[in-house]
């Protein structure tokens, strides 16, 4: 007995494979990392995707990347860049992402969980081929937090590729694992289903249904397995037991409605028509637009009429009568309102967009025709995936609209700065000018004096290092020389010699102070470099300032035009994509409902003729108690 690939994936679905992503805690060096995680620990994949992304952009630009806070989480990020995009159901980027990873210079456990991811995204996208292949680069060492995962993926491969005998020995080296032992119970069952070992598979599976469970999904592998048990059984002509199992699946469960009709079906083929009636009577008072249910309306009849209750059958086929009719009017005001575009607007919701549970949030909506059969609908993968995508294109459509608005944001903030700077900036400039000349004037002055007191080092000149006093002093006595000229009379001589007298004392004392004049020179202009250093940097303050003033509104016109552009098209896009993604969407919607008319259809007329022949034998009955 084959099974189909969708139910040996059940681990899959339940979700056994959501990343664990690395944790946020004291050793996070990065805090744009730090965030991208947040977002991703809330389930807001394109969030995180939008931070990392940029990140690892700004990252790969660095000319020493080794310097920045990224380079501590570097083979994290770029895991998590496959992880955030798989869960975004980004599954061709995602496998880039990661064989990036896997092609790189990286220690065998980075290259071996590299290749355990990709072969993971290849097998949810049904490419068994190329996940076999992608187990097939696993070699040497494998972290142990991922290893029993490895083998769980590969046994996973092994049942959908038809080797259900190499799944059964993988599966049952890891049913240790405490976290897989579930899954692992139930997958080994029906690997061995596949393999043809019925009474191995049997009592696997009655072990699988037995399991203790803390968790709503180990609950519903639990109930899935005696469900499954419970209809092998019963093909197996084993109803005493197969009651036994279903009995064990819980009547709040997922699986408790198709429990409950497999119960009754499994007590009436053994003509054991009051206990089918337990089952079916509870069953058939349940939402009417479930499939099982339909089926309860026309079984519990069907029971009292094998134990001769004809007329109570023949109101309970009655009954049944009015439910169809009910639920085909149902239909088809379902499917008007559904064609009159109805339905899209009843699940997009804000509130169902915002929660990561948004399938089980649908469930709460609003009883309206467009939202009749809705729980019927999301049975299906085919419209989940319809949904989920549509939903994704309309959070992408918030999003881009919110960026743009944000571009009209910048625009103002633009604007704002300009009729601020503008009026401002002129005066400002002719200050600086005249501000900046000066600074020139003085760093000249600086320059020239440094020069001049490097050149007295090698060629000493005291009268350099005059005071203004002695060079007052050194002018007046040329002055006077000056006056005195040729003359040779005794005042000239008396007064030339006192003049020389002077003139000696004067270079007496610059000679005599030289160096230590030169020490004070040198400790002055030190001095002096202090006030210019603060000069200089108040000046390059301002020239920042200045022109960070002037950035901060002009050269962004192009920027964000551009992306306004990108952001529109974008949106159209998204737009577009959104038409055919809801055309989709009510299309299948559309069909299933039809289907299930047609169904009901089918039902109704077994009811009419049903009823007719009940009220015929209850008359007969009642003919032959009066002895007619």
């Amino acid at each position: 007995m084959r099974m189909p690939h969708q139910l040996l994936g059940l681990a899959l679905s339940a979700g056994l494979w959501f990343t664990a992503f690395p944790a946020v805690g004291s050793d996070l060096k990065d805090l744009y990392f730090g965030e991208a995680l947040y977002h991703a620990h809330q389930g807001r994949f394109f969030d995180a995707l939008q931070r990392l992304d940029t990140e690892l952009a700004q990252y790969r630009g660095l000319d020493e990347p080794r310097l920045d806070t990224l380079h501590y989480h570097i083979d994290d990020a770029e895991f998590s860049v496959g992880d955030f995009e798989l869960n975004y159901r980004m599954h061709h980027r995602a496998g880039r992402a990661i064989k990036a990873v896997l092609e790189g210079a990286v220690d065998d456990s980075v290259r071996n969980e590299a290749a355990f991811r990709l072969a993971r995204i290849h097998f949810q996208k049904d490419q068994l081929d190329d996940a076999l292949r992608a187990l097939g680069r696993i070699e040497g060492a494998v972290p142990g937090e991922i290893a029993h995962d490895v083998e769980f993926l590969r046994a996973n491969i092994d049942m959908a590729t038809g080797r259900p005998s190499e799944a059964v020995t993988v599966l049952e080296g890891i049913q240790s694992d405490g976290n897989l032992a579930g899954f692992t119970a139930y997958n080994l069952g029906i690997a061995l289903l596949q393999d043809g070992r019925i009474q191995e598979a049997i009592e696997q599976l009655d072990k699988a249904g037995q399991l203790p469970a803390g968790d709503r999904t180990a609950l519903a592998i639990r109930d899935k397995s005696n469900l499954v048990l419970g209809a092998i059984l019963f093909e197996s002509y084993d109803f005493d037991r197969a009651l036994q199992t279903l009995d064990r699946v819980r009547l709040e469960g997922p699986f408790s409605n198709q429990a409950l009709l497999r119960a009754g079906w499994a007590a009436a083929s053994d003509e054991n028509y009051d206990r089918a009636l337990v089952p079916w009577n509870i069953l058939a008072e349940r939402e009417p637009t479930d499939v099982a249910v339909q089926e309860a309306m026309l079984a519990v009849p069907h029971a009292y009429a094998n134990l001769n209750l004809h007329g109570r059958a023949a109101l309970m086929y009655g009954r049944a009568l009015v439910a169809f009719s009910n639920q085909i009017e149902r239909i088809d005001a379902s499917i008007g309102s559904i064609r009159e575009g109805r339905f899209l607007d009843a699940l997009i919701r804000e509130e169902t967009r915002l929660d990561k549970d948004w399938v089980i949030r649908l469930r709460s909506l609003p009883d309206a025709p467009e939202t009749y059969y809705l729980i019927e609908l999301m049975a299906t993968h085919e419209f989940q995936t319809a949904l989920q995508n549509h939903l994704d294109l309309e959070n992408l459509r918030s999003k881009l609209t919110t960026w743009d608005n944000g571009l009209v944001a910048f625009d103002d903030i633009i604007r704002l700065r300009r009729d601020n700077y503008d009026p401002l900036l002129p005066e400002i400039d002719a200050q600086f000018r005249e501000l900046d000349s000066r600074i020139l004037l003085r760093l000249e002055q600086r320059k020239h004096l440094g020069d001049r007191l490097q050149d007295m080092l090698t060629a000493p000149r005291p009268e350099y290092l005059a005071t203004a006093d002695e060079r007052i002093a050194g002018k007046r006595l040329q002055l006077i020389e000056e006056q005195i000229g040729e003359s040779d009379s005794p005042e000239s001589r008396a007064l030339r010699q006192r003049v020389s007298r002077l003139r000696g004392a004067l270079t007496w004392r610059l000679e005599t102070e030289y160096h230590e004049r030169m020490t004070t020179a040198h400790v002055h202009l030190n001095e002096l470099n202090t006030d210019v250093d603060a000069l200089k940097r108040q000046y390059d303050a301002f020239a920042e300032a200045r022109q960070a003033a002037t950035h901060s509104y002009i050269g962004y016109d192009v920027q964000i035009a551009r992306l306004r552009e990108r952001v529109r098209d974008a949106l159209q896009r998204v737009d577009t994509l959104m038409a055919r993604q809801g055309h989709m969407i009510e299309t299948v919607a559309i069909n299933r409902l039809n289907a299930r008319r047609e169904r009901l259809v089918a039902q109704q007329m077994q009811a009419r003729y049903a009823v007719a022949d009940s009220y015929d034998r209850a008359a007969n009955a009642q003919n032959l108690v009066e002895g007619r």
